[in-house]
């Protein structure tokens, strides 16, 4: 077997060195998490502490659980279980049940069916955003029947009565086709250890320690299951970051996490802070947001030379904002940054359109993930209608074809997520339409040229355009953060729930996908997001420190309003067997005294 701590620096050797439990590694941005839980594990069986086929290793992703177990078998430790919470709670309940386990992969298929008896007005609804909300319900272990009371203030995608009746027929015809989703399989097989004591035993008997990754990203589902595997052990290292937990909309809380110490007073606390990725520059200034973070202490420190100062910078209007991304895309490519190396990240999917129009006049390969503007309900829907048509009338049978699909030209800000990028893609189809008609050119010339200007560039080589939250977890040589304006970044729900802390952290994960180039942009014209003010500070001009203020105390106000009633981010009922934990505002607890601090180093891997 090698060496598995060769090369750590003294936190990652430290944390790597307990190999008993309860271990908490609070794993900043860049400092090498994935390489320490893998050479804690390996440690684990070198030392002898536990046999490799005893230790289950848990993350979100099943290309995270892949990455684990290669590592690990790399490292001389194989045999390690290293899966999802679902593929685990799959596996668990096979060997548990007499006849398979059906899954059902995506709740689309059942949710079109029953969504079939909504009023017309509703049928276009996206079923990304009910199917959203079924899980955000479940991942609250919030049945139908409880479904009601415990909405509270929240606003579902459908008025609330129909939101039930879907959520009630999904579930009915999911039970007559006898099939499972995914957090039925976690449900499940939490009722089946509550109720079988002999099938709990021997699960224990053949997990001795349990490793659970990215923990700052687990829900009341997830964290209930957790605790009975564990069934009152506490051989568990929890690993993540509550700076970088972004989830809450699914009912993901850092508050688990930030608990540990809580829960197990008699926990290892380890917090890796060396970053390995980004410029001392990079870090200055992501670090200037940590006083606001609140949660667990950390200020990331670089190990890599330094770089360019990150460019933060406002525009006469959004056009020239835009025209400024392009040339500065080109100015790296010339200067050998690759295309791929290149991010340009927004808050909310319908934003992509503008940046892809904009590289593609430019002439600069992108390539949007999770879908861009033409691979979107609305455009799918109506380039399905007009594909072949040799009609000349390309603006009216567009408008006509927005109309039946319930295009609202001034839609409400509080639409569900996915209906407001629906809404905005029906506006820029009956613009690109108006645009392009000349009365001579056919509607089927006008979808070719949509597949030509919004086409995302298949080459491996091609910038990336990503939303904040689909960008965790990856890194670029250089990443633009455009239209940092408030309503924007932080987001307008967000401002007027008065819950911004998330959107704090979103900012902070977008400035540390970057190695070395960053750039912060915004249009002059707007509001300035108040995140750049807590960068700058005092300054900024006293009209942007205005704004900002005038902001913030609506924010303030539609916090008191709300005061006293329910998070509409995120509840969780009271559930027997789960003991109180700390809210992600509550930090003491990981105050460290100094002899935790570990001293300077300039080695290490990267995760």
């Amino acid at each position: 077997m090698p060496d598995v701590l060769a090369d750590l620096n003294p936190a990652q050797r430290h944390a790597a060195e307990e190999v008993s439990g309860p271990v908490c590694i609070l794993a900043g941005a860049g400092s090498g998490k994935t390489t320490t839980i893998t050479r804690r594990i390996a440690n684990q069986v070198r030392a002898g502490a536990f046999e490799a086929r005893h230790i289950l290793a848990v993350t979100f992703t099943d290309r995270a659980a892949g990455e684990l177990a290669s590592r690990l078998e790399r490292l001389g430790a194989p045999g390690v279980t290293a899966r999802t919470f679902h593929a685990t709670a799959l596996r668990q309940l096979s060997a548990l049940s007499d006849r398979p386990i059906s899954v059902i992969p995506s709740k689309y298929a059942l949710l079109r069916d029953v969504c079939r008896g909504l009023p017309s007005g509703l049928r276009d609804r996206p079923l990304g955003d009910i199917a959203s909300e079924i899980e955000r319900a479940k991942n609250a272990r919030v049945d139908p029947g409880r479904y009601l009371d415990w909405l509270a203030n929240s606003e579902p995608p459908l008025p609330a009565e129909l939101m039930h009746g879907v959520y009630d027929g999904y579930e009915r015809a999911k039970e007559r086709l006898a099939k499972f989703d995914f957090e039925d399989l976690l449900e499940r097989l939490i009722r089946v250890y509550e109720s079988d004591r002999h099938a709990l035993e021997r699960f224990k008997r053949g997990c001795h320690s349990i490793t659970v990754d990215e923990y700052q990203d687990v829900n009341l589902l997830q964290q209930t299951l957790l605790e009975r595997w564990l069934d009152g052990r506490d051989e568990l290292c929890a690993v993540g970051d509550d700076y970088q937990s972004i989830y809450g909309f699914t009912g993901a809380s850092p508050r688990w996490l930030l608990g540990m110490r809580e829960r197990y007073p008699h926990a290892a606390v380890i917090t890796l802070e060396e970053n390995y990725r980004s410029t001392p520059q990079v870090l200055a200034l992501a670090n200037r947001l940590v006083p606001k973070l609140a949660g667990a202490p950390k200020k990331l420190r670089p190990t890599r030379p330094a770089g360019p100062k990150p460019l933060i910078r406002s525009f006469d209007g959004a056009e020239a904002e835009t025209a400024f991304l392009a040339t500065e895309i080109q100015r790296l490519k010339a200067s050998g940054v690759r295309y791929d190396e290149i991010a340009l990240l927004y808050r909310v999917n319908y934003r992509s359109v503008d940046y892809e129009q904009a590289l593609f006049e430019a002439g600069i390969p992108f390539l949007v993930q999770d879908g861009g503007f033409l691979t979107r309900p609305a455009a799918r829907a109506i380039l399905r209608r007009i594909g072949r048509s040799e009609e000349t009338a390309v603006a009216d049978r567009v408008l006509a074809l927005a109309r039946e699909a319930h295009w609202d030209p001034e839609p409400d800000e509080g639409l569900p997520p996915q209906e407001l990028t629906r809404q905005a893609d029906l506006s820029r189809l009956v613009q690109l339409a108006a645009e392009y008609d000349d009365g001579e050119k056919t509607l089927a010339d006008f979808a070719a040229s949509l597949e030509e200007r919004f086409g995302s560039d298949r080459e491996r080589e091609a910038v990336r355009l990503m939303t904040y939250h689909s960008a965790k977890g990856l890194e670029f040589e250089a990443v633009f953060l455009p239209k940092l304006e408030q309503r924007e970044l932080p987001y307008w729900r967000a401002l007027e729930r008065g819950e911004i802390g998330e959107e704090r952290r979103l900012f902070y994960v977008g400035m540390t996908r970057a190695k070395t180039n960053l750039y912060l942009t915004c249009d002059r014209n707007r509001a300035r997001s108040q995140f750049l003010a807590e960068l700058e500070g005092a300054n900024l001009p006293a009209k942007t420190r205005k704004s900002i203020l005038k902001d913030t105390k609506s924010t303030r106000r539609a916090k008191a309003k709300t005061s006293g009633k329910a998070s509409t981010s995120f509840r969780s009922p009271s559930e027997p067997g789960l003991k109180p934990h700390l809210s992600e505002d509550s930090w003491k607890p990981f105050s460290r005294s100094p002899t935790h601090k570990p001293p300077p180093t300039t080695r290490g891997t990267d995760s």
